[in-house]
């Protein structure tokens, strides 16, 4: 099992990777959430935001979404704590019942940032639902995937 998983010892116990052999380089990833709020909620959106009781709805999960990245390795045990160069959140309305959350986490370092994004755009998600389930439940996070990646092993691109 040791082959297939690096966060896994001899004895078939977790370990954090050791990361210090490897070459600092540019990462990045953008992770791309997307969610269901439905026509009800969009309805009530002005300019591409929506100001509640509880703040503007996309600012706050922006700004959510930033805190969750950097606090990615305290939430998520075998991922390493990393200086972050520069986190970029959008969220977009895409049709009358749906939006796109896009999260994309640039360092230059030993280790990726798939997770940071992933983190993110999660979390940014979850802010929106939060701020609007006094408007509706009906919400669903649909997907969360990374989108695509640079840096390190291998760039992917899942369009």
């Amino acid at each position: 099992m040791e082959d297939k998983f690096s966060h896994i010892n001899k004895k078939n116990q977790p370990k954090m990777v050791n990361v210090g052999d490897k070459k600092i380089t540019k990462r990045k990833a953008t992770a791309k959430a997307t969610m269901f709020l439905g026509e009800e909620i969009i309805s009530h959106f002005n300019n591409d935001e929506l100001i509640t009781k509880k703040g503007p709805v996309f600012q706050t999960a922006i700004i959510a979404g930033i805190q969750a990245v950097k606090k990615t390795s305290e939430l998520i045990p075998m991922c390493h704590p990393l200086l972050i160069n520069g986190v970029d959140i959008d969220i977009e309305i895409t049709d009358k019942e749906h939006i796109e959350i896009l999260c994309t986490v640039a360092i230059e370092g030993k280790t990726g940032v798939e997770m940071e994004a992933l983190t993110g755009a999660n979390l940014a998600a979850l802010t929106v639902y939060d701020m609007c389930k006094a408007i509706s439940q009906k919400m669903v996070i649909k997907e969360v995937k990374l989108f695509e990646k640079s840096g390190g092993k291998s760039d992917i691109k899942n369009g």
